[in-house]
């Protein structure tokens, strides 16, 4: 079993020279900036700061690797969409992310983080695709849901499912922990299947 309280941040890389070469498995945080994907980690970790989070988007320039319980990992990527970063940074984020998928083959799972208040955007959508495209299994993780009355819910989350093309959701609030086991569960079962 893996011990989730055996969790420690171990580096940010800047390209792929700094991904871990010892072949266990990564689970892939990816999602527009400010979303949430710090939170979430946290959340699962049951840690208040291990992933630093932050209301500027766009901090997580790099991709912030944590080791848990030397068993796997948890790859937060940068965050894409409105983060207020030059092109040129822009551009680097795209090459590294490029090169990341095309050529780490420890991927587990992906983990898609939306705001389950929005219709997912365009860059939601793109990244579904770029998971589809290089045969990485990924779960949709739906944040947010506790700013949402459960009138609002369904029609929320069937608006997510449509637009991504995703048969099942796991709506999230890193707040309330709804969601966390449901997470860990397609998180395990995917380390397991490694």
């Amino acid at each position: 079993m893996i011990n989730l309280q055996k969790a420690e941040f171990l580096r940010s890389a800047a390209g792929l020279d700094g991904l871990p070469k010892d072949g266990l498995p990564q689970i892939v945080f990816a999602g527009r900036s400010n979303v949430g994907k710090s939170s979430i980690i946290n959340c699962l970790l049951n840690r208040k700061s291990l992933a630093r989070t932050s209301s500027m988007p766009g901090k997580t320039a790099n991709i912030n690797l944590y080791s848990i319980d030397r068993k796997l990992y948890f790859s937060d990527l940068p965050g894409y969409g409105f983060a207020q970063v030059g092109q040129k940074e822009r551009e680097r984020w795209g090459r590294m992310m490029n090169q990341y998928f095309a050529e780490c083959h420890d991927i587990a799972l992906g983990i898609l983080v939306v705001d389950l208040r929005h219709k997912p955007t365009d860059d939601d959508v793109a990244m579904a695709g770029v998971f589809r495209q290089v045969g990485i299994p990924f779960v949709v993780v739906a944040n947010k849901a506790d700013k949402l009355k459960n009138s609002q819910r369904a029609e929320c989350e069937a608006l997510v499912r449509e637009t991504l093309e995703v048969p099942r959701i796991i709506p999230f609030s890193a707040v309330k922990a709804l969601g966390r086991q449901d997470v860990l569960n397609e998180i395990f079962a995917r380390v397991k299947e490694n």
